[in-house]
């Protein structure tokens, strides 16, 4: 899919992470422990931000858990783990804030939902705090707690109309942007400056998301948080985010954004972040990791040779990352190709960085390595896949060792 030049958005400063303008598209996430639980929010927060999370939001609805906010931002730094924290305020957030100053301190921004927030003068006085304390501020609005006021004042305007009136998907969409914009305006007018401030707009099915965001970025230059509200599970969550996402971003449109997944029980909170990551990746928006490209197995390749070795250069790979990252800057963008026939093997290995086209079903059993475009060596036996590791381990030693100067 062809990529659209950037929307133009402020860049604004969330607790040292940059978000908007011409800066990197940040990764967020959200823990789902009690955040009154000290330790488990803590092992979360680091186990995301290891995963590579930018930016973690965290529940606070109650006071157990407003309270336990600047103990969990001082365990963190004491691990040495620095990352913006995001407050997710809905209903009493005015009063936590207002009740436990120091969890306002310590959160660097506060996710306010306009449709759950109430009266004007909850907004105002979160706001107020927010000013009070040089925090950000996400202001939030999601379908499935819009502000009935808007929408009621929208739906009676739209009835009224004697030619075309909207359908209520359209009305409800026209709610979520003005929602967003109504609120942002409201804050400014306290005195809330305009370049902390960060929009969003989220629904859980992908075409809406899409024209919702397309309406709302082409209205503001706040930047924007894009993403479904509840993706679901699996497959289902994986497939209807990236979707989604994929256009959004395509279209230049998204300054954060975030994988909302649906975890099975027991799985690893961390994968939404891999699934961003990956999504950045592979639209050549950042780069986390090498890439490794492998055929997907055909009549030629009946053997499941090929398949096991794709598995474990893949494995390898993200074992060797923590280490590789710091070690050797720019590894991030190499890519590593593992092909298992004549057919496209030696074309696409040589394509890649370094590369290996594996013999199919009944071809001679050899496997021609290739490095930089050029036939390197060619490996046999039974030691194909660790000679092959071995061989990437030097050419990323050669390639991405710093130099003295």
């Amino acid at each position: 899919m062809e990529q659209r030049e950037r929307r133009f958005s402020e860049t604004v400063d969330i607790g040292g992470v940059l978000v908007g303008g011409q800066n990197p598209i940040r990764i967020q996430s959200m823990t789902n422990t009690d955040t009154a639980d000290v330790a488990s929010t803590v092992s979360q927060i680091k186990e995301l931000v290891e995963a590579g999370s930018e930016i973690v939001r965290v529940t606070v609805n109650t006071k157990e858990a407003a309270a336990a906010v600047p103990t969990i931002k001082e365990a963190l730094l004491k691990q040495g783990v620095e990352v913006p924290l995001v407050g997710d305020f809905h209903y009493n957030g005015h009063i936590l804030l207002r009740d436990f100053p120091e969890c306002a301190v310590a959160l660097d921004k506060y996710r306010i939902n306009p449709g759950n927030v109430g009266r004007v003068a909850s907004f105002r006085q979160m706001i107020e705090i927010a000013i009070q304390n040089g925090k950000l501020v996400r202001i939030g609005a999601n379908w499935g707690s819009i502000d009935q006021r808007l929408l009621t004042r929208l739906m009676d305007e739209n009835t009224q109309l004697l030619f075309q009136p909207k359908t209520n998907k359209e009305v409800l969409l026209d709610a979520m942007v003005q929602s967003a914009l109504n609120s942002a305006t409201l804050a400014e007018g306290f005195g809330f400056p305009h370049d902390k401030i960060i929009l969003s707009a989220k629904l859980s099915t992908v075409s809406d998301v899409i024209q919702v965001n397309r309406t709302l970025a082409a209205q503001c230059d706040y930047p924007l948080h894009i993403g479904l509200t509840e993706a679901g599970m699996g497959l289902k969550g994986i497939v209807a985010s990236t979707a989604a996402l994929t256009i959004l971003l395509s279209e230049g449109i998204g300054d954060t954004i975030r994988v909302s997944l649906t975890p099975a029980l027991n799985e690893d909170r961390a994968t939404e972040v891999r699934i961003c990551q990956n999504i950045l990746q592979e639209l050549s928006l950042r780069a986390f990791a090498p890439s490794v490209s492998a055929c997907p197995g055909c009549g030629r390749t009946q053997s499941t040779f090929f398949m096991k070795m794709a598995q474990e250069i893949t494995q390898y790979v993200a074992h060797s990352m923590p280490q590789w990252k710091t070690q050797y800057p720019g590894v991030e963008n190499l890519k590593v190709a593992v092909m298992g026939c004549v057919v496209n093997g030696p074309g696409e290995s040589k394509h890649a960085d370094i590369g290996i086209s594996l013999p199919g079903t009944g071809e001679n059993p050899k496997a021609p390595v290739f490095v930089d475009g050029k036939l390197y060596t060619t490996l046999q036996g039974p030691a194909i896949a660790q000679d092959f590791i071995e061989i990437l381990q030097e050419y990323i030693h050669q390639r991405f060792t710093k130099t003295q100067p």
